[in-house]
Order: structure tokens, then sequence, then C-alpha cells
């Protein structure tokens, strides 16, 4: 049940005698949210919206400067008396009002209470610039008579014909991607390269002028108006932007949320373009951007566009979808009427919810976003360091301002001089100063379970791998894969006619020597010194041919498991010399290795290491289990396994100049153990997996503040 408005207020009387009315300017424009009926004014002086529920409107349209609020008010309560706005609701209501510049006074003062307010919101919206840095806009001009112009040959493709080929070529571009997702995953080693930086701004120009465009043409196709189009300063990187908001007046839903994702759709359309010419070219600059486009229409469009925790486009299209006007304001009107009536003790505040509902809707969301915006700004402000230390330490002392220090000095004038706390302050500055304390505390006293994964490979203790050690054709094989097999037990057969050849004039040429040897021991006795060289020569030749025919078959070099998933594909293809033919597993013991970076490192040493749990991947719910775990107290850089680094999709990030895979882009440390449980040789050796250890119990906040001085000193040596 939402709780009822308070019908009367102690500050009443400073606004009951006052004659206001909504300016003549003023638009209104009616809409649906989850079945119930919204107002929305629309200020065309400031291209300002403002939603109001009908028990609102009612009250707001009956404003006359011929009449005071109270008659007003008064008239609403004897029409429905259920409904009408309480006194505090109406004191709220008209303070939004005011400061959105849609209320006029009568007098002559009102002109000039006008561009004061004017003045005053000119202020506000530069503060609040100024406090969202990585996000400034800057208006530049006005595209809409440009729109106009191109609308009937732009807007032919805003249709469903338009819907199927947008369909057709990102499913076909999403294929390629599929397709050479190890080579796009490579690449991106050097998306923030110094020679790709300026071959990367210009991709994302073009790529968010066609997404703005999107916006503009989208609007302008369902009835609305486009005025302004300008810079936004994305995290200190200037790109286009346009002001759509005159779609939040269309009365159908599907157009409002069309709209939003309009910049979306061109901008995955052009991507799936670039990702064809991508795919055709070679290294080279035509090559690099169409990369570029790719990169920033995936990222964009995952963490920033579609994303309804950050205020872009999925968080109007959410709010649609959810029949919640305002969301962001709402939910920050609700994490404070909870705090304000539950901690601080305010009963007659209304809740801005209209069921339970809702109200864990905007609970949740108003937590979920400010927990979201600070890991994405924490990741960018990493990424902009690793390349750009000193702009880093910029964007991340502007970010410590406006996230830390502006909320706390808004908090302590809020407990300090707020009305609303007039006879609860005291309550309301102990109850924050204890559960700020009580919240320090708590991270930095009470232990909490402590464990970190790794990546790593499982190889058997013996093993060796089965090579060809002459070329020929796979005859047929001479013992199954999977069997058990002996030293030099015969697994597959070769047949070489070549050699076979090779072999016979071999034995032909060393006759020859020997039959001429025996005739110079009887005619010519001089002769059988080189005839002698000849002969060892011919000895030599025919016993290492005699040997690649011995090799024809290839046996095992120790006892255990043949394994090899291939081998019965194996008869009547060639075999080059020197190819690998499998493996030879002895299965009576697994060892898996384990690769740690430095940071994680220093938590395993100098401690006895307990059971770890280990988990293959693919196969996520059969647990191993791993006993004896052990460091190698030595960097390396030489990965156990290519399946680990990036070029085979594993987590590792490998060197950009390794065309193998096998090297690490940072050294680690190989942390090896014995693997107990391990019941399939055939199955198990050479898989990727991660292995789970398990610490000592520790707080979080030091846990926190070590990570954070182990990664300021990784990777920027502070």
């Amino acid at each position: 049940m939402t709780d009822a408005p308070p019908t009367f207020s102690e500050s009443w009387y400073r606004v009951a005698q006052q004659r206001v009315a909504l300016r003549s300017a003023v638009q209104v424009h009616r809409q649906n949210f989850r079945g119930e009926r919204w107002y929305v004014l629309q200020n065309p002086f400031t291209n300002q919206f403002f939603r109001l529920r009908p028990a609102a409107y009612e009250f707001v349209i009956r404003l006359n400067p011929n009449r005071t609020v109270e008659e007003v008010w008064k008239e609403c309560i004897e029409r429905a008396p259920d409904d009408a706005p309480g006194q505090e609701a109406v004191l709220q209501l008209l303070s939004q009002l005011y400061h959105a510049n849609l209320l006029q006074y009568s007098g002559a003062a009102d002109a000039a209470q006008l561009f004061k307010r004017y003045e005053k919101t000119r202020k506000r919206e530069l503060r609040g610039r100024l406090l969202n840095v990585m996000f400034m806009r800057i208006p530049l001009l006005d595209p809409d008579r440009f729109l106009v112009r191109t609308l009937p040959f732009v807007g032919k493709f805003i249709s469903a014909v338009g819907a199927v080929l947008w369909f057709i070529v990102v499913g076909l571009a999403l294929k390629v991607v599929a397709d050479n997702f190890p080579a796009l995953r490579s690449e991106a080693q050097g998306i923030l390269a110094p020679s790709n930086l300026i071959l990367l701004y210009v991709s994302l120009v073009f790529l968010k002028t066609f997404h703005e465009f999107g916006h503009a043409y989208f609007c302008r196709k369902f009835g609305g108006e486009v005025h302004v189009m300008g810079v936004l300063f994305m995290i200190f990187t200037p790109t286009p932007y346009v002001d759509a908001t005159s779609s939040w007046g269309f009365r159908e839903r599907w157009k409002r949320v069309m709209v939003g994702l309009a910049g979306v759709i061109v901008e995955l359309f052009v991507a799936a373009l670039a990702t064809f010419v991508w795919a055709k070219t070679g290294p080279g600059t035509v090559h690099a951007i169409a990369y570029n486009m790719m990169f920033i229409a995936s990222v964009s469009a995952i963490v920033f566009n579609l994303n309804p925790l950050l205020r872009f486009d999925g968080y109007y299209i959410l709010s649609d979808l959810l029949g919640i006007p305002n969301l962001s304001q709402q939910a920050n009107r609700q994490l404070r009427y909870w705090a304000e009536k539950h901690l601080y003790g305010l009963k007659k505040e209304q809740n801005p919810s209209s069921n339970p509902r809702e109200a864990a809707w905007l609970g949740f969301f108003g937590i979920a976003s400010g927990v979201y915006r600070v890991f994405v700004f924490a990741g960018v402000l990493l990424l902009v360091a690793d390349s750009f230390l000193l702009i880093g330490i910029l964007m991340a002392a502007v970010c410590a301002v406006a996230w830390v220090v502006v909320p706390i000095w808004k908090l302590t004038n809020y407990l300090a001089s707020s009305p609303r706390l007039h006879r609860h302050r005291v309550r309301a500055v102990s109850v924050t100063s204890a559960l700020a304390g009580i919240v320090v505390l708590f991270l930095q006293f009470v232990p909490f379970p402590y464990h970190f994964r790794a990546p790593g490979i499982v190889w058997s203790r013996q093993w060796t791998e089965v090579h060809s050690e002459t070329a020929g054709r796979a005859l047929r094989l001479l013992s199954p894969p999977g069997s058990t097999v002996t030293l030099g037990q015969p697994l597959l057969e070769l047949t070489s006619p070549e050699l076979e050849l090779e072999w016979q004039a071999a034995r032909a040429r060393r006759d020859e020597v020997e039959t001429r040897i025996r005739q110079a021991l009887q005619e010519a006795v001089p002769n059988l010194e080189p005839l002698h060289r000849f002969l060892e020569s011919a000895n030599k030749s025919l016993a290492m041919l005699e040997d690649q025919r011995s090799n024809l078959v290839v046996r095992a070099t120790q006892a255990g498991i043949w394994v090899n998933p291939h081998a019965t594909e194996l008869p009547g293809r060639w075999i080059a010399r020197g190819a690998n033919l499998g493996a030879i597993i002895d299965p009576s013991g697994f060892q898996f290795l384990a690769v740690v970076g430095p940071e994680d490192v220093d938590r395993l040493f100098g401690r006895e290491l307990g059971p770890a749990e280990m988990r293959l991947l693919g196969q996520a719910g059969r647990v191993l289990n791993v006993t004896g775990s052990r460091v190698i107290p030595a960097e390396r850089r030489d990965l156990p396994s290519a399946a680990l680094g990036w070029l085979a999709g594993g987590p590792v990030r490998t060197a950009s100049d390794d065309s193998q895979g096998t090297r690490a882009a940072e050294p680690f440390f190989e942390v090896r153990g014995n693997v107990e449980n391990a019941d399939d040789a055939t199955l198990l050796h050479g898989r990727a997996g991660r292995v789970r250890f398990d610490l000592p119990s520790q707080p979080l906040l030091p846990r926190w503040m070590r990570s954070l001085r182990q990664l300021l000193q990784r990777r920027y040596q502070l």
C-alpha cells in the first residue's frame, strides 16, 4: 500500500495566498504508463519536460492569477477528497514547477523573476556539467531544417523493408564475427596503441555521427522536432550529439522506444558493413578503421548505450517499458523516502511509488545504477591511464570530487540545515554517523571468506608425444586409440613406395661395390682402397634407409594410453616426417599447472596451501580435487599450453608479437598441484580449466586497499 500523503503542512502559509498559473506557452501531452494516464508539460522556451499524475494535473490546470493557491486546493479537495494532493505534495509540486520555469505570477515583477530563475537554472546546469565532466555537452546548431529536407529519402528506410534489410546485414556480419573471432580478439590488443589512436577517434566520430542522426531521423519521422545538435565530451573525447527529447511528448510508447533504439540500430548497421570491409581487406588504414568501428559499436552498445543503468538510450527505453517516468529521479526519491521514514523518523513523507512492486524496482535501480557507474568509470579510468597516465590522474581527481567530496558535502549540508529535519535533526545526525561508523568497522574488522581463481591446464605426470620418424602414407592402425600400450608396441603402419625404391637402389649399389671389390682382388689390387670407401658409404646409406623402413611402423615411446582423437581418420592420409600422432599418457597420476599473476601469488607464498577445487572448461558441474599445491618460485613468460592464451580463446593475454600464442604479455608464476579424482585419462590430459584456492578469512577493507596498491604498483609503478 502507498502511504497516504499528509493533508496539512506546517509550511503551507508560504504559498497559500500566492496567485500563480501555468504559462500560456506551456504545451500539454497526454500519455499512458502501465494503464495509468499521465500528463507531460513541455516548456518550448527551455525544451524542458515535466510529467504529472492526473490528480496533480487537475490541481495545476485550475491555477489562475485571479485565485489563490489555497482556493484552488480547497476546490480540489471538495471535488475529489480521496485523490487530491495534500498540502505537502502541493508544496513540492509548485517548487518543481517553479524551478522548471513553468509558472507565471501576477504582477510586473514576474518577468524579472523569470529571468532570475532562468539564470539560476543555467548556473545549476553549468555546475552539473562541471561535476559530470566526463560527459559534458555543448550545443552548436539547429539541424531541424536539414532533417526536414532529407527525410523523404531517409524515411524510406524507417519501415518494414528497412527492418528486414537490417536483420539480414547484421545477421551476416555476426556470422563473419563468429568465423573470425580469434583474429578479432588478437587484434584488440592494439586498440589503444599510439599509432591507432587517431584512426580510433576518426572511427568514433564517424560512427557516433550516424548514431545521433539515427535518433534525429526517427524522431522527425514520428512527428517530433530536433533543434539542438552539438558536441558531447564523452570522457574528454568530443563526439556529436542531438537533443531528441521532443519524443518524450509522443503519446504512443512504441514510438518513444524506437527513437531510443534508433541510434544503436543505425550504429550496428554501419558496424556490420564495416565487418565485411574488415574481413575483405588486409592490414592498412581501411582495415584498421573498419575494425575500430566494430570495436566501438560493440563496446558502446553494451556498456553505455543499451545499458539502462547509465542515463543513455537504454535508460529511457527501460523507463518507457516499465512505465515509470523520471526513473532515476524516482529511484533517488524512493531511497531518500526510505531513509527519511525508517531511519530519521519523518512519518509525514509521501511515498513516491504507487505500490510495493514499483518501490522494489526503484530501490533496486537506484542502488544498481550507482554501483554500476562506479565500476564502469573506474574501468574507463584504468583504460585511459594505461596509455595516458597524466590524463588518467586528472580524470580520477575530478571523479573523486564529483563522487566523494560533493556527495559528502551535500549530505552534511542536508543534515545541518534542511528544514525537513527541523524536529529530527539530532536523530538524523546520530543515525547517519552511527551507520557510517558501523560500515567502516564492519569492513575493517569482520573477516570474510577469501579465495581467488586461476586458469591452468591438466597434464599427466608422465607423458610423451608420438611423432612419425619418417614420411609415408598411413596404411592401417595396429593399436586402437584409447587402448593401453606397452613400450615399443606398434601403433600405426605407414607405407612409402619411394622409400622402398630408394632402399632397393641402395642395396643394388652396395652389391655392385662388393662385386667390384672381389674382382679387384684378382685383377687390380691398387683399386681396393677407393672401393672400400665406396662400400662404407653405400653401407651407411643402406643402413639409414633400413632405419627409415623400420620407422614406417610407429611404436609407443612409453607404456600408457595412446591418445589421438583423430587416429581413425589417419589411414590413407600422407603423414609428413615429424608429424604429431598423439600422445602416450601414464594414467597413474595427473597434475594441474595454474597460471597465477604477481598480484595474486603473494597470497600463496609463505603458507601451506590446502586442498583446492578445479573445474574444467565446458564441464562446470564436474569438480576435481587438487592437493599438494606448491608455487614454483620463479617468474615465467612461456605458457604451459597455447590453450591458455588469447589466440586459442584462453583467458591469458599474450604478447602481440607472438604468433604461436604461448608467450604471456605479463610475467606469471606457476602453481602445481596433484589431481586426485582423475578417472578418465583420454578426456583429461591437456584440458584447460580453473582452480579455486581457498585462503584464510580476512576483512574486506584491508583486502581492497592491498589490491589497489598492487594495481597502482603493477600498472603505473606508483
